[in-house]
């Protein structure tokens, strides 16, 4: 006969084989009513202001110093990609080109982590050889990290 029991997870994480986080669901959450929101609206143009708005509204719930983090990621990308279009993708303020999201960026505090995140997605024309980052711890936004930013954003739309 075959053991019915459940075998243990072998899975090297010190979380419990719980499935998802209380962060992860928030963010399924958020998306979600993200495309609930998408579907509502009207012209593309209403769109693009409500995604617009929403981003600045979700960057100042966050607090200090997450903020100034964020909105200098912020003005930083629209500079070096204006024809990016803001919207929050997971909760999170993010940058789509021809509605795909390129490049986002997450507050420490979404999923409790040690920093902030600027990520790409698999749309961003960052492929360098056989490997190459997609994502990058950000502990502050000084002048030298929005230049390495704004390369970045342009390379990705390029």
């Amino acid at each position: 006969m075959t053991d019915t029991k459940a075998k243990k997870s072998t899975r090297a994480t010190d979380e419990p084989d719980q499935g998802w986080t209380e962060e992860e669901r928030a963010a399924m959450k958020d998306r979600a009513q993200e495309v609930k929101a998408a579907k509502r609206r009207g012209s593309k143009a209403d769109k693009a202001a409500d995604d617009a708005k929403a981003v600045h509204d979700k960057i100042a719930e966050m607090p200090q110093p997450d903020r100034g983090m964020s909105e200098r990621v912020h003005a930083v990308v629209m500079e070096a990609a204006p024809d990016l279009a803001p919207r929050l993708w997971y909760g999170s303020p993010a940058y789509a080109k021809d509605g795909k999201v390129i490049v986002f960026f997450q507050n420490p505090l979404k999923f409790k982590t040690k920093y902030a995140t600027l990520g790409f997605s698999e749309d961003a024309n960052l492929e360098d050889g056989a490997m190459w980052p997609s994502s990058f711890a950000v502990l502050d936004v000084t002048p030298a990290v929005e230049k390495q930013i704004a390369e970045l954003v342009k390379k990705a739309v390029s």
